[in-house]
């Protein structure tokens, strides 16, 4: 199932998989700023990664506890969310969708600083570097 990031919900997603009606449609599953999906692909291009995916995760480490996983896939598991931003298709396991539910992901460019950048509202806490959260 392939699934719009500016249009589907995260609680769409959740509701799917568990086979009811009712969908709370209060927060994107996730948003990926134009920056970031140009990144991405060219990341990709660079690599000679055409016509993967980029796979959206959380995993345990970091100075905070949980870290950002973003790597490319050729293709999606079985039991993956894939949503599609722009051209760009996301995998995301199950397991990191409640961590990263409204996950707000830029990719900035200036004189004093260069990388991704998140905004999760399921964070309470983050380290300094930005990558880590718990």
């Amino acid at each position: 199932m392939t699934l719009r990031c500016d249009v589907l919900y995260l609680n769409q997603v959740i509701t799917m998989n568990e086979n009811t009606k009712t969908a709370n449609q209060e927060t994107p599953a996730i948003q990926m700023t134009d920056s970031a999906v140009e990144k991405i692909k060219a990341m990709m291009a660079r690599e000679e990664k055409a016509g993967h995916g980029l796979r959206l995760g959380v995993v345990t480490g970091g100075c905070a506890g949980l870290s950002y996983e973003l790597r490319f896939a050729k293709k999606p598991y079985d039991n993956d969310v894939v949503v599609r931003c722009r051209d760009l298709d996301v995998y995301i396991n199950p397991e990191s969708l409640p961590f990263l539910k409204g996950i707000k992901i830029d990719y900035i460019d200036t004189l004093k600083e260069s990388g991704f950048k998140y905004s999760n509202p399921n964070a309470s806490s983050s380290c300094g570097c930005g990558t880590s959260f718990s």
